[in-house]
């Protein structure tokens, strides 16, 4: 007999980083309620900040993630820079786009080859698949020894880079070690052109929706650091206005704040925004790949995000050699900052979606108040979105069968569960 009522619990997922549990409650055959827990404490980096030299922000922020250190850095150190009035350009704003084509090219092959494609080919973890598939698990492990190899050179370490700072970095790096990283990254692209051609051919479900996309848009190209905010349904802001449009609440049953489009709700960053509101800032080239591999210039289904990503690699390796073949030193690795007081913000493009920062700083350049909003804090509501609109269409699944399912579709946001847990409000009601 089939059972009415049942309540599926998954305490800890698997393949995301972070600790996060999902909750789904089923009653008479009808879905009442899904919840996406995220249960790791909060890390309360805002308060760590205050009274930190602004200075110190980068290689702070930088810890929240041992996987998109980059998106902190660059982040904060544009908003530092926004407070005090000053610009990074030139050579200096290229190697920023090379070091962030780094964390891409790392971040999303350990995503696509490790955490995402066992669960389209039928694998509980990408050690199993190795044994039936060895050489492209050995593909994807180089291609994000490739971004950190970017990493490395440009931010003096794989992890937790060293060498950024606010105007810049610490030490510039030659045209040499640069043109040690081309040889490898030509390798890189080619596996990146393989690699969307391989995900484009996984089963993949059916699945689209009408989301609000919201990402960086530059008028010149495909956004890493800098442009405005702007959304698929009509929004186009200057970043200082985030908090005029997007507001965080907290859940009870979440320790990471849900991040809302005030007066719109839930809304979606990441890969499927950047690619869906920028297409036409790619390179021929990577268009070419995309429409050739059945990607839509505006692709709405999730379970294509694993698509997307190969299509940003592809374009990061791209782009990195662009940058290294016309790389000259700069006269100097960073500009001279003086310190102040001043309110700034900074939204840089992580490889799970927007990184936002805001700072103000005390008439010493001291921090009197951090407030950063990251990726899979904006996402968490939308995940929860897609889960109710999923799970009813496989009611009649087993339990174990149902819990692959959603996992699979919360993994399609490559969620980020230690960037999240960043902020707790305590309410305390006594009688």
């Amino acid at each position: 007999m089939k059972r009415k009522s049942r309540t599926i619990k998954v305490d800890y997922l698997a393949r995301v980083e972070g600790e996060g549990a999902l909750y789904i409650d089923i009653e008479e055959g009808h879905l009442k309620d899904v919840k996406l827990k995220i249960f790791e404490p909060p890390r309360f980096f805002e308060a760590l900040l205050r009274g930190r030299r602004y200075s110190e922000a980068p290689d702070i922020t930088a810890r929240i993630c041992g996987i998109c250190p980059i998106a902190y850095q660059m982040s904060s150190s544009h908003a530092m820079e926004n407070a005090l009035h000053t610009t990074v350009d030139g050579q200096l704003r290229a190697l920023r786009r090379l070091i962030y084509c780094g964390e891409w090219i790392e971040s999303h092959a350990l995503h696509i080859y490790m955490l995402h494609a066992p669960d389209f080919l039928g694998y509980p973890d990408a050690i199993t698949m190795a044994k039936e598939h060895p050489d492209v698990v050995k593909r994807g492990l180089r291609l994000k020894k490739a971004g950190n190899e970017i990493l490395k050179i440009v931010g003096g370490r794989e992890i937790h880079p060293i060498n950024v700072q606010v105007g810049g970095f610490y030490k510039a790096p030659s045209k040499q070690s640069l043109a040690l990283l081309a040889e490898e990254l030509k390798w890189a692209q080619d596996a990146a052109l393989e690699t969307v051609r391989w995900t484009a051919k996984l089963p993949m479900q059916d699945f689209q929706q009408d989301y609000e996309f919201v990402a960086l848009r530059h008028p010149a190209e495909y956004p890493f650091n800098e442009g405005r905010l702007v959304s698929s349904k009509g929004l186009d802001i200057d970043i200082a206005d985030f908090d005029l449009h997007f507001e965080e609440e907290h859940v009870e049953h979440s320790n990471a704040l849900h991040c809302i489009h005030k007066g719109h709700g839930a809304y979606h960053v990441g890969p499927l925004a950047r690619y869906s509101l920028n297409f036409d800032q790619l390179p021929p080239m990577v268009q070419q790949v995309a429409l050739e591999n059945h990607l839509p210039k505006i692709c709405s289904n999730p379970f294509q995000s694993i698509v997307v990503r190969s299509i940003e690699v592809l374009y990061a390796c791209h782009e990195a050699l662009r940058i290294i073949s016309e790389y000259e030193v700069p006269p100097k690795p960073a500009i001279e900052m003086q310190a102040g007081p001043g309110i700034g913000h900074g939204c840089t493009e992580a490889p799970r979606g927007i990184c936002y920062h805001r700072y103000e700083l005390d008439e010493k350049g001291n921090i009197m108040d951090a407030r950063i909003v990251p990726p899979t804090s904006q996402n968490q509501k939308m995940i929860e979105s897609d889960l109710r609109k999923f799970v009813s269409q496989y009611l009649h699944l087993s339990d174990e069968e149902l819990t692959w399912r959603c996992e699979q579709a919360i993994r399609n946001y490559d969620p980020c569960i230690s960037c999240a847990t960043h902020f707790l409000k305590l309410h305390v009601k006594r009688n």
